[in-house]
């Protein structure tokens, strides 16, 4: 069994950047627009509604190029480098079949109930759909995941502003926290939307120079094809090549593990029950607008890879034996590595800033989702109950900072991992899966009891913890990789969920069936609007079209990577 290293996630030394002073004037104007921002979005926040989902105001491509931002973070930048560095092109498997069918499933199936219905959050329409139990159980669950993967994102941009800007990590830590706080506590999710729309540009501005000197640098595709084929063997530069059951691949997880593990169960987890993601489609402002947000952003989500896979590539390519202890560096070197060689001053300046946007983008995605769910879903349903409107705009605010300290406090416990991509799916797996499989169980079969919300969500939890650390982290079973072990944990969290609802479903009561309208697959509620008349809307605008098109698009992509 591989295990991750358990040294501290600390980049190379030798990777300080030479910065001057051009690069620090491109960084200190970044965080002067995103406190502008901020104090702008303020103006907008009147209510609870403004302050927490924008006052469901937002255009689709607003909210469609903010939902993409948000999780364009440590995930997508350091991780699925280090991910490239260390599987090859089996990477593109996160994007193609392990997030675009469920973004387009969340678009066109998922999105109608939500916004529908009128929830606020992802835990309140398991409160209208079950009970209580399996809402505060939710709640619980999705606050402590929020706040350790925004620990994530603090700790990812800590360690690289050490190695690359030499600034020590406490100070990294509280400039990024606070100008997080400060734009959110100001403005709201309207300030995280708005400021989301930014990185996203900011992001690609720093990605796309890299990946361009890097494929340059290692002799173009057919050279870094060709030289990682003779050092890592011909399945490391293909999708599929080696993912059959019984064989042996760097990814330690065969075809079967990565249709069901990936592309099913942990894919449709995140993207369909995330509150961090769906709070800015539940921004948009009419059903239509909500539908298109994840559609929308599926399209950039498709080409993304490349600018984060090649990267990765490229690094395992330049430096002999990348990742390991004989090479000084670690697989989350792979992009601060290309900086550090490649990018000329002023260039650099935008790609620290690209760099930090990111990990911004992704805290702030998670912090503004957690004061949300913390504020409506607990405090207000189960603590102080019927206060004034103003109150829990003001506690919002005050619990946004609380979980920046908290996020602070939680970042930490990412060091153990040398491939951060790894932690994250081991997070999705135990917090993500299980809620998906009460949602699609909850919401295509009627007879789903109130009670089997709750008891499916913690069998879920607990069966994805179970097989985690203690079969695969003892020995018990045999799985080649981390990553491996994480599409096993989702598949046995998805499956002891559903077998436990059902059988608590046939021995407990069923919900009221008048209760269920907006709920369940084939009813419809009052808030649902009806859809438009066919030819009344501009292609552009029809979801199945644009969900299709992603579809298709991302499946044609596999081609070139499938021989």
């Amino acid at each position: 069994m591989q295990t991750p290293t358990q040294s501290p996630t600390y980049l190379a030394a030798e990777l300080r950047l030479p910065t001057n002073w051009l690069d620090y004037t491109l960084l200190g104007i970044y965080f002067v627009v995103v406190l502008g921002i901020g104090f702008a979005a303020r103006r907008s926040v009147k209510t609870s509604l403004d302050f927490f989902l924008s006052g469901r105001s937002l255009p689709a491509w607003v909210t469609g190029l903010a939902f993409i931002s948000a999780n364009l973070a440590a995930t997508e930048i350091l991780g699925m480098a280090a991910n490239s560095a260390q599987y090859g092109a089996y990477t593109v498997h996160w994007y193609w079949i392990g997030a675009i069918p469920a973004m387009v499933f969340l678009g066109l199936v998922m999105m109608p109930f939500y916004y529908g219905s009128k929830v606020r959050s992802v835990p309140e329409f398991l409160l209208m759909r079950f009970d209580r139990g399996a809402h505060l159980l939710s709640s619980i669950l999705f606050a402590f995941a929020a706040i350790l993967i925004a620990g994530v994102n603090l700790y990812a941009l800590a360690i690289v502003v050490e190695a690359l800007l030499g600034w020590p990590q406490w100070v990294a830590i509280v400039v990024a926290g606070f100008f997080v706080l400060a734009y959110i506590t100001l403005g709201g999710l309207s300030s995280a939307i708005y400021n989301e729309v930014l990185q996203f540009f900011v992001i690609l501005a720093a990605l796309i120079p890299i990946t361009v000197l890097a494929l340059k640098k290692a002799g173009g595709w057919y050279g870094l094809t060709d030289t990682l084929t003779k050092s890592h063997g011909d399945d490391f530069v293909t999708a599929w090549g080696g993912t059959g059951i019984g064989d042996a691949n760097p990814l330690g997880a065969n075809w079967l593990t990565i249709v069901l593990g990936l592309g099913f169960v942990l894919s449709f987890g995140y993207w369909t029950t995330n509150f961090a993601e769906v709070q800015r489609a539940l921004s948009a402002k009419n059903l239509s607008a909500a539908q298109r947000t994840p559609l929308i952003a599926a399209f950039p989500k498709i080409f993304i890879v490349f600018l984060v896979m090649i990267p990765g590539l490229a690094a395992a390519a330049l430096v002999p034996g990348f990742g390991t202890e004989e090479s000084g560096y670690q697989y989350n070197d792979a992009i601060p590595y290309l900086m550090e060689g490649l990018l000329p001053n002023g260039v650099l300046g935008i790609a620290v800033t690209g760099l930090l946007a990111a990990f911004m983008a992704g805290m702030a995605a998670n912090v503004s989702s957690f004061n949300t769910v913390f504020t409506t879903d607990i405090w207000a349903r189960y603590v102080v109950k019927d206060r004034e409107d103003g109150y829990y705009v003001r506690f919002g605010r005050l619990i946004t900072a609380i979980g920046v300290l908290a996020s602070i406090g939680t970042a930490f416990l990412a060091s153990s991992f040398s491939n951060i991509m790894s932690y994250l799916q081991t997070l999705f797996s135990f917090f993500n899966v299980p809620m998906f499989v009460v949602f699609i169980v909850g919401m295509f079969w009627k007879r789903a009891s109130m009670k089997s919300g709750f008891w499916g969500l913690l069998a879920g939890t607990t069966a994805a913890m179970v097989n985690y650390f203690v079969l695969y982290k003892q020995d018990i079973i045999s799985i080649p990789s981390d990553q491996g072990a994480n599409f096993v944990s989702a598949i046995a969290g998805f499956v002891a969920g559903g077998i436990v609802m059902v059988a608590v479903s046939l021995f407990t009561a069923p919900k009221p069936t008048e209760e269920l309208q907006g709920l369940v697959y084939g009813t419809r509620s009052p808030g649902m609007a009806e859809p438009p008349a066919p030819g009344d809307e501009a292609w552009y605008r029809k979801p199945a079209l644009l969900g299709w098109g992603a579809v298709v698009l991302a499946a044609a992509c596999y081609i070139p990577f499938s021989f």
